[in-house]
C-alpha cells in the first residue's frame, strides 16, 4: 500500500436512494469477477446486479456505501439480529468496484462494518466453496469457518 493510500478516508456510511444504481452496478462488476476465482459461470449472489433488491434493501436500512476520499467505491449489506437486537450481524455481502481491487480497500471496508455495530457479540457470513479469493480473505481477518454445505463455507467472527 502506498503512502497515498494510508492516509486515504474511507467511510461506510448507510446508503442513500441516489446511490443505489451505482451500487448495482459495483456489485454487478465485483460478482461478475468470480469468474476468475472458481465461479462456474458468470453470476452472483440472488439479487447482485438487481436495482430492485438493493432498492429493498436500503428501505431495510440494510445497505452501505463504501467511501475513499468522499467517492462512492463500494457497498456492503450488513444485518443487525440476534437477541438482544444487533448481539449478531450478518454480513450479508461486500463488494468493490473492481477497479480498487487489491488495494487495501477490502480489509478497510470489513473493519468498518465491523465497527459500526459495536456491541455486535459476533459476525456472520457466508461464501461459495469454490471462491478462492473470498475463503482466504474471510480467514485472513479472523473469521472461522463453524460449517459447510456442498456449495457453501459458513464463517463467524466472535468478540
Amino acid at each position: 500500500m502506498t503512502q497515498s493510500q494510508n492516509q486515504e478516508s474511507t467511510q461506510l456510511l448507510p446508503a442513500r436512494n441516489q446511490d443505489v444504481m451505482m451500487l448495482t452496478a459495483f456489485s454487478k462488476w465485483a460478482f461478475e469477477t468470480d469468474v476468475q476465482v472458481g465461479a462456474p459461470v458468470l453470476a452472483g449472489p440472488p439479487g447482485y446486479k438487481s436495482n430492485q433488491f438493493y432498492s429493498q434493501m436500503n428501505r431495510a436500512k440494510y445497505l452501505y456505501s463504501f467511501f475513499a476520499n468522499g467517492i462512492i467505491i463500494g457497498g456492503a449489506v450488513l444485518i443487525p439480529g440476534g437477541n438482544p437486537k444487533g448481539s449478531e450481524v450478518e454480513i450479508g455481502r461486500i463488494f468493490l468496484n473492481p477497479e480498487h481491487f487489491k488495494k487495501g480497500y477490502g480489509l478497510k471496508l470489513m473493519q468498518a462494518a465491523e465497527a459500526l455495530f459495536p456491541d455486535a457479540k459476533s459476525f456472520i457470513l457466508d461464501t461459495p466453496i469454490w471462491n478462492t479469493r473470498t475463503n482466504s480473505f474471510y480467514k485472513k481477518l479472523g473469521y472461522i469457518e463453524y460449517k459447510r454445505n456442498e456449495d457453501f463455507v459458513f464463517y463467524r467472527k466472535d468478540r
